[in-house]
């Protein structure tokens, strides 16, 4: 009966022998630099056994690393959309500081061409009623406020206090539709009536005759008559002019030049002998 398990004849000298070679191809490999040159060679013809031999670890690498890496691209996705909804957060924030800052250093602007004393203030409401223009500024009698106080804003006469409270104060704007303001035309002094309309970007010039001498685009500063606000600060420019044959009295529209929907930061003036001054040249407050 024949072995199942049989050593094929010389199978030892020919394990032996193939030892021995390599050991003298290694040592020739050492010795000769065609040796070297024919290994290099023989490289390209070994190269797919060698891609195939590490083929399974390869592959087991790339499933590895893609299911890692998907898991870590969806970590990331939502490290990176956090951080960004931050960041637009804070660049709002920024926006809205850049935007104070300009305004402040408008408002600056304008208190230093201002010759009486003032003090800053913060707009904290708006009167709802459609049919009132008033806004509520955090400054009241504690801080030397006043009824019939001129208000300003970096652009221009703004309106004045008609209710004071202890920390609190209302202000009538000029664009109120029971508000009127003496002006006069900067460019020749001719005076008129400006009354309000009830809407923040017009206001009504009343008893103008129709030979005046009044353009589009005439400035309208205050003409200090009846003591209510001092003398020479923007009100408006002149926006429209309509001459009507037969009237006495010329239809003319102007645009005001304080920014009534968007300023924010305002001025109390002190006029001299008008109300309490503040002993300091100059107040500031912050906000």
């Amino acid at each position: 009966m024949r072995p199942q398990f049989q050593i094929p004849p010389y199978q030892g000298q020919r394990t032996l022998l193939v030892c021995l070679l390599a050991l003298a191809l290694m040592w020739a490999d050492q010795r000769y630099a065609v040796f070297q040159s024919l290994r290099y060679v023989a490289g390209y013809a070994l190269y797919p056994a060698q891609q195939l031999a590490i083929l399974p670890s390869s592959l087991a690498n790339w499933m590895d690393e893609s299911t890692t890496s998907r898991r870590d691209l969806l970590d990331q996705n939502k490290q990176l959309s956090a951080r960004n909804l931050v960041l637009e957060l804070k660049a709002q924030r920024l926006a809205s500081l850049e935007a104070e800052n300009i305004e402040l250093r408008e408002l600056l602007s304008a208190s230093e061409q201002v010759d009486d004393k003032v003090l800053v203030t913060t707009v904290i409401a708006v009167d709802p009623d459609p049919y009132t223009q008033q806004i509520l500024i955090n400054k009241g009698g504690d801080d030397g406020v006043f009824i019939g106080q001129p208000v300003l804003d970096a652009y221009g006469l703004l309106g004045q206090v008609v209710d004071v409270l202890p920390h609190t104060s209302r202000v009538m704007m000029i664009a109120d539709s029971n508000h009127a303001i003496p002006v006069q035309i900067n460019r020749n002094g001719v005076r008129a009536i400006a009354t309000g309309t009830g809407a923040l970007d017009r206001l009504e010039l009343i008893y103008v005759p129709n030979t005046a001498d009044i353009k589009v685009g005439d400035l309208l500063v205050s003409s200090g008559l009846g003591g209510r606000y001092p003398r020479g600060y923007p009100v408006a420019t002149v926006e429209q002019v309509e001459h009507q044959a037969g009237q006495l009295f010329a239809s003319v529209t102007a645009t005001p030049s304080a920014r009534m929907d968007r300023s924010r930061l305002l001025l109390l003036v002190f006029s001299q002998g008008a109300g309490k001054v503040p002993s300091d040249e100059l107040w500031r407050d912050d906000r």
